[in-house]
């Protein structure tokens, strides 16, 4: 006699089950949706917001390959940050079309610590000629992919004048034309979870205020304070952010030096890679983990200039290889001299990590046995760092066809199954 198939549990059983983990149901697929896929900026670039000028991306770019050319060229700058010549000369190249093209990915018009307290009818019309000269670079093609502003935060003290900042902008970009794609909001020195709600309450009125549809307006929130890491009820509450403004929030970005200094980190030690960094960093990581917000690290302020040129950039280098193996794929620059080495140690972490990557890729996809057998979670980690490396510029296509043997939207598919689910078109993905 055989052994009976009939379930034990009946379908009222299941249906219990399924009642009783409705709302976490709702909760996985409400507040872990996942990354959605779309661009990535390498960087953030800061800059006072009245120096920003429609040209002033190729303007950087012609001083970053000045700056290189004037110590022995991309090449040489690749082996000071450890590569290979092969790889430093596929580099260079890459880099220098990057320079030519696209030298800043996202660009952040500072009306915080880069512009300060120039009272009000000062800051007003900077914001309002801040929105027309975004719109006039929009509308000649020289804006970077993603561009937008930091207002000064929502303490007591700024509170009014950082509203009116973020209003007059938006109202003034809303008023010259549709918003651009990549438009971005920053809000600085965040300390509570009601400063990021009181922030999603006036983008929201801001959106109904100019029919913009609901959701258009997110923003980036700065880590800047010990007490949005832990709160004075010991629970963290940058882990409290993606559910109190549920898809409102589009990134976490580290400050490094504010951060450090409110930890009474000595000016000499204060460091991305110091242990309260780290510690802060990570922290950050699991707060958003799975639920779609980006995450960027800080800033180094040792600059490329004057006698200091390449020892900056092996630091830089360094800094920026450091977070990108530790899950962190995007960092702030502050000065043109900055983006060469950013670039290099960006396409250089890329270059060396894709053949491994594919061949595991091509493994999983065609079943063949190799030398490692991944799971669907690794492919999945392996297709996204793939992807990142052609949205970035780093890798071709073509190469990663070669090597993988699949497509863009084969590898996007392997990458976010959900978003693939959904048919967005690659090209949205390749350019935010």
């Amino acid at each position: 006699m055989g052994i009976s198939r009939k379930p034990s549990l009946s379908a009222a059983d299941t249906a219990h089950i399924d009642a009783q983990l409705a709302a976490t149901d709702h909760l996985l697929d409400h507040n872990y949706p996942g990354d959605d896929g779309s661009r990535q900026p390498v960087h953030t670039v800061y800059v006072p917001a009245d120096r920003f000028t429609p040209s002033f991306a190729s303007e950087w770019g012609a001083q970053a390959r000045a700056t290189a050319d004037a110590h022995g060229g991309m090449a040489r700058l690749g082996q000071l940050l450890g590569q290979d010549a092969e790889l430093a000369a596929t580099v260079a190249t890459r880099v220098e079309a990057k320079l030519a093209s696209e030298p800043i990915e996202d660009l952040r018009l500072d009306f915080e610590d880069g512009f300060g307290d120039r009272g009000d009818d000062a800051e007003d019309d900077a914001a309002v000629a801040a929105a027309s000269a975004v719109a006039a670079a929009v509308a000649a093609g020289s804006a970077p992919p993603f561009i937008g502003i930091r207002f000064k935060c929502f303490e007591a003290a700024t509170r009014a004048r950082g509203l009116r900042t973020l209003d007059l902008f938006v109202s003034a970009l809303a008023e010259a034309g549709e918003l651009p794609d990549g438009l971005v909001l920053t809000l600085p020195k965040v300390t509570t979870v009601a400063q990021v709600q009181a922030m999603d309450y006036a983008v929201s009125r801001l959106e109904e205020v100019h029919s913009l549809p609901a959701g258009r307006l997110r923003f980036e929130v700065q880590v800047e304070t010990p007490q949005l890491i832990l709160g004075p009820d010991g629970t963290s509450p940058v882990a409290q952010l993606p559910h109190a403004v549920p898809g409102r929030i589009s990134g976490l970005h580290y400050g490094t030096y504010d951060y450090s200094a409110s930890l009474q980190i000595s000016a000499e030690y204060q460091s991305m890679e110091h242990p309260v960094a780290d510690f802060a960093k990570e922290v950050m990581q699991l707060a958003v983990a799975g639920t779609g917000i980006r995450l960027s690290d800080g800033s180094t302020n040792i600059i490329p200039v004057g006698d200091n040129v390449e020892h900056a950039w092996q630091l830089h280098g360094r800094l920026v290889r450091r977070s990108l193996e530790r899950g962190y794929y995007q960092g702030w620059d502050l000065h043109p001299a900055q983006l060469p080495s950013r670039f290099a140690a960006t396409y250089a972490f890329y270059r060396e990590g894709l053949p491994a990557a594919a061949a595991r890729l091509r493994n999983y996809v065609e079943r063949t046995e190799g030398g490692v057998m991944d799971e669907p979670a690794t492919a999945r980690a392996l297709a996204a760092f793939v992807l990142r490396g052609v949205q970035c510029g780093a890798v071709g296509a073509d190469e990663v066809l070669a090597g993988a043997g699949v497509g863009l939207s084969h590898l996007t598919a392997l990458a976010h199954p959900r978003l693939a689910a959904s048919n967005t078109p690659t090209k949205d993905l390749l350019h935010g």
